[in-house]
């Protein structure tokens, strides 16, 4: 049996065997010299190498070890999802299993979330080694664009060392392509106490990166969803109420302006249907009315929110 742990360490991965047993060991070298209890949960998001056997291992010999296995590739913020889901620890620090982000900054991190009473700490990677044409511009261009539709003044949103008090953990909802986005969805939730720190950046040991033209664009594409869910999640009918009656109004204006030319003013005028503004009234109509019933169906999903797990888990170890 083990104390309750002061840190929990949520590192997902996929296909990061060559990886894990030094990064156990680094994490096991850090907290020597620490006297807080942690744990650590890996989470295998659908690893098609020995990863998960390489785990196991980890757990069988280590009381404060679990591991979550996927029953397929999710992706990394249903991997953190379950990872959220699992953690008992004070403190919640995530990273990932490629070796490039640093266990020796996790008790700065967390340091700096206890002493700045923040809600949650944001590493910055200053310095990379990455491609600087495939990953570093496409990564600058990206943050420039998340601080200016979220409002939130971070250099390095996807960086993967983040750490967070529980209570910001358990109130998120992770999904998509959003958890680069946690300090946005934080916000939203009226966590708003954010900082950052710099932190080093490792060259990559192990395995290819993957990050690729997709995931940017997946990126930014939530980036827009998040924004619009922000403004409007609350109550839909402000959007789509709004346009829906917009379009109707229009619609209506253009139909009454029809039957009084046709039977005020040019009696002997072409037949109504034969017109084009009788067309572009009849589709703004309708999509008025659909813009009304989009709204009233998006009150009714947040009346009866959703359910927040979207993986099956295919194998767990248990916690003693």
């Amino acid at each position: 049996m083990i104390n309750t742990p002061d840190i929990s360490l949520i590192i997902p991965l996929l296909n990061e065997e060559e990886s894990l047993i030094p990064l156990h060991k680094w994490i096991l070298d850090v907290f020597n010299k620490d006297s807080r209890n942690y744990e650590v949960i890996f989470i295998d998001d659908g690893s098609s190498d020995n990863s998960w056997d390489i785990i196991s291992a980890l757990t069988e010999k280590h009381l404060n070890v679990f591991g979550i296995k996927f029953v397929k590739n999710y992706g990394k913020s249903q991997a953190l999802h379950a990872g959220f889901a699992m953690a008992k620890g004070s403190y919640i620090v995530t990273l990932d299993a490629d070796l490039q982000d640093s266990p020796e900054e996790i008790p700065r991190l967390v340091d700096a979330l206890i002493n700045q009473k923040l809600d949650l700490i944001s590493g910055w990677k200053k310095k990379r080694y990455d491609s600087i044409l495939f990953k570093n511009i496409p990564s600058k261009l990206f943050n420039w664009a998340a601080r200016k539709v979220s409002g939130i003044h971070l250099h390095d949103f996807n960086c993967g060392l983040k750490a967070y008090t529980k209570e910001v953990i358990k109130s998120i909802d992770v999904h998509g392509e959003m958890h680069r986005y946690i300090p946005v969805l934080a916000a939203h939730e009226g966590f708003n106490r954010i900082g950052e720190q710099i932190v080093k950046h490792q060259a990559r040991q192990f395995g290819a990166t993957k990050f690729g033209i997709d995931r940017f664009l997946k990126g930014f594409l939530d980036l827009i969803t998040l924004w619009f869910i922000n403004r409007f999640g609350k109550q839909p009918m402000h959007f789509f109420g709004l346009w829906g009656t917009l379009m109707l109004l229009v619609g209506l204006g253009f139909s009454v302006y029809l039957g009084i030319d046709k039977l005020f003013l040019n009696t002997e005028a072409r037949l109504i249907t034969e017109r084009p503004e009788f067309y572009i009234a009849l589709t703004l109509m309708l999509l008025g009315s659909q813009f009304f019933i989009a709204g009233f169906l998006g009150e009714i999903i947040l009346r009866n929110q959703r359910s927040n797990k979207r993986y099956i888990i295919k194998e767990q170890t248990l916690r003693v």
